[in-house]
């Protein structure tokens, strides 16, 4: 007798769309999995339910997961899909990323109603996003620029820029591809540019720790360069301990064996940078990125972080998102 399996997913369109190239693939890797046996299962986490403040006012990264992870620890699904941006660098007791899939493109896109990319905004025109990342850099490249907070699914942004809210928005170029609004990019900016999230583009699967048949099932879904890249740029962050009120990027690139990795820290107003690279084994790829995190966070100094996450703070609390 065959036994069921469950996947968890957000509810947004891009969500599904992660949920079912994750369904698709089990089913592909395992002929023997019966189509009807394998469920998505729709969570409305509270990150998609409060869309009115900052994530750094309600609690951070952890709120577009909480609820998933829950219902994994209780066993009402066998596994989770997720953002791997959208993944906390510690996890919950129990529970592993088992998974990371081929990343899609990495790069940030901007979609702006003048056309063109930054250089072609007009002065003082009001980009919308609710990263600080994005307004750390762009405000490096243009200070001129007024940035306000945009929250809501790629869709929802997308609307509030065509209703004139924003002159532009800063999206991820791998959300906009999957949903078949890459033509809705006026540019897509290089890394050299604009720096991505750490594991910007990349799909993972969480699932429970001590479930080694779900280990199993997963495995093949796997991708090899994709997992050395990610967990070099999640070491990255975890040693410099960000969250959402830290302006962060990293990207790392695998190449016979070698990775090397940028890594970028950054003070609010984009007037301060901190950047770093580092190159070796694609093997030891944690123990590289948690060597440039604890490298660049000793050129920043102590009183910079804490510096910044009280500004993030105490700015996003004033602010109420567009």
């Amino acid at each position: 007798m065959q036994h069921g399996l469950k996947i968890g997913t957000r509810g947004s369109p891009l969500a599904l769309w992660q949920a079912h190239a994750v369904r698709d693939a089990l089913l592909a890797a395992h002929p023997a999995l019966q189509p009807d046996a394998v469920e998505i299962v729709i969570f409305k986490t509270k990150g998609d339910a409060i869309l009115d403040r900052p994530l750094a006012e309600i609690g951070g990264k952890g709120l577009f997961t909480q609820e998933l992870e829950e219902a994994l620890l209780d066993g009402r699904i066998d596994c989770a899909v997720h953002s791997t941006k959208d993944m906390p660098t510690s996890l919950p007791e129990g529970l592993a990323i088992t998974a990371f899939l081929k990343r899609e493109d990495p790069r940030d896109a901007l979609i702006s109603a003048h056309g063109g990319g930054i250089d072609a905004l007009p002065h003082g025109a009001i980009v919308g996003t609710a990263s600080l990342r994005r307004q750390a850099q762009l405000l490096a490249i243009r200070p001129d620029l007024k940035v306000i907070s945009f929250r809501g699914n790629v869709g929802t942004r997308l609307k509030k820029l065509a209703a004139g809210a924003a002159d532009a928005t800063l999206l991820a170029f791998a959300g906009m591809k999957r949903l078949g609004l890459a033509d809705k990019a006026t540019a897509v900016l290089p890394v050299d540019q604009l720096l991505p999230a750490p594991a910007q583009g990349a799909v993972c699967v969480e699932s429970r720790a001590d479930d080694q048949r779900m280990k199993d099932r997963l495995a093949p879904l796997a991708d090899a360069d994709t997992t050395q890249a990610v967990l070099a740029e999640r070491a990255f962050l975890a040693a410099l301990e960000g969250n959402c009120r830290t302006p962060i990027a990293a990207y790392a690139q695998i190449s016979d064996g070698q990775i090397h990795l940028i890594g970028r820290l950054l003070g609010l107003d984009g007037r301060q940078c901190f950047e770093d690279s580092i190159k070796g084994p694609a093997s030891d790829s944690a123990a590289l990125g948690w060597s440039l995190g604890k490298s660049v966070r000793a050129r920043a100094g102590e009183d910079f972080l804490a510096h910044i996450a009280d500004i993030g703070q105490n700015d996003q609390q004033k602010d109420k998102a567009v």
